[in-house]
């Protein structure tokens, strides 16, 4: 058996912990216990990560990567007995399917081609290439971009893409996590364009949607570029369900954000510790009538916001207080108020689209003027 310890000569060191782990494992004889101390883990997470591996097995690229990185390590140990002085050079990390450089610079490129709609990886054990086709609306077909075979093991290593179709010639689809990864790449070369020596917050900028909305001021509407991603409910009226169609419509989306604009302008005047949950839940109701401040706008907004939570009232009002105006997930508002899960996607709809009812029927085809 060789040493207990993965050396970055053996492997290359953009090489993700799930992987070593699983090496350490199935290639060293390391136990799961023994890991998960080297690690400071649990042994149930290591076993997970080994499971995960193992059960991707039959995916061509990555059984090939890592049969790779098997017998370069049994090379090595072959060469170099631990009794002997080493007589040979160490195996270098671009030996090992590439480098962190090209995987950077490919990724960046071949990510890109595979995010546009329609695109896949395909490859064929006989081929040292990996080709990205994209099928058109129109029925046709190009191929946009090649890869070298070892860059796209490390694609899967990495978890960017995954195998959709395994066979003869085998089709990859990137995967959320190479979304992720072609975002951060993006926001870290546009701080570099504007001449920043590190890209600040690159990890939070792989959440971020970039658009547009319109601001009301003095000289009329203005358009200005926000986060789209920041509301929950705007990231599920992004999403589409079986059949194509979006989960939330645009006018059930624009219901939601118009509460969150209230609520938000609402905090800012005086009496800042709404209790906004003793309103809904508990028994006794807070006064809403608004305090004796000088900020009418803040007044307003309290009001409008507690006569569209009175209109929902419990249950249709809690989901639309926590996952529009506090921005909790579904699964966290759904463990909150006890309910049972994937039931928080219904109840938003339905409660979103109430709301929209309430403000079509109390303001009409107008909207009051925020402040």
């Amino acid at each position: 058996m060789m040493g207990n310890v993965t050396s970055d000569v053996r492997v290359p060191g953009w090489l993700p912990d799930v992987v070593r782990h699983y090496l350490d494992h199935a290639r060293d004889g390391l136990s799961l216990r023994e890991i998960a101390r080297r690690e400071g883990l649990s042994a149930s997470t290591v076993l997970r990560q080994v499971r995960r591996i193992e059960n991707r097995r039959d995916d061509p690229l990555l059984d090939e990567a890592l049969e790779t990185l098997v017998r370069a390590a049994e090379a090595r140990t072959l060469a170099q007995p631990e009794e002997a002085p080493p007589m040979t050079a160490p195996l270098r990390s671009q030996a090992l399917l590439t480098d962190a450089a090209t995987l950077a610079r490919e990724g960046r490129r071949i990510l890109r081609r595979l995010a546009e709609p329609g695109a896949v990886l395909a490859i064929a054990p006989d081929m040292e290439k990996a080709a990205v086709l994209r099928e058109f609306p129109d029925g046709r077909s190009a191929r946009t971009a090649v890869v070298d075979r070892a860059v796209a093991q490390a694609f899967v290593l990495k978890d960017w893409i995954a195998c959709r179709r395994p066979g003869r010639i085998s089709t990859y689809e990137v995967t959320a996590v190479g979304r992720a990864a072609l975002k951060r790449m993006l926001e870290e070369d546009a701080a570099q364009a504007q001449g920043l020596a590190e890209a600040p917050q690159v990890f939070a900028g792989q959440h971020r949607v970039w658009g547009e909305r319109a601001v009301a001021e003095e000289d009329g509407p203005r358009r200005v570029r926000c986060n789209m991603a920041e509301s929950p409910v705007v990231l599920l009226g992004r999403r589409r369900d079986k059949d194509g169609q979006p989960f939330l419509t645009p006018e059930q989306v624009a219901a939601g954000e118009r509460l969150r604009e209230d609520f938000e302008l609402a905090q800012m005047g005086p009496r800042v510790a709404q209790n906004w949950d003793r309103f809904l839940t508990g028994g006794a109701r807070g006064d809403f009538a608004g305090g004796r401040g000088p900020a009418e706008g803040p007044r307003d907004a309290r009001d409008r916001v507690a006569a569209a939570l009175r209109d929902l009232g419990p249950g249709l009002g809690d989901m639309v207080l926590r996952c529009c105006c506090h921005l909790e997930g579904l699964e966290a508002a759904e463990k909150r108020l006890g309910w049972s899960a994937r039931s928080g996607k219904i109840v938003l709809r339905i409660a979103l689209d109430r709301l929209r009812r309430h403000y079509l029927e109390t303001y009409g085809g107008s909207s009051p003027l925020i402040g």
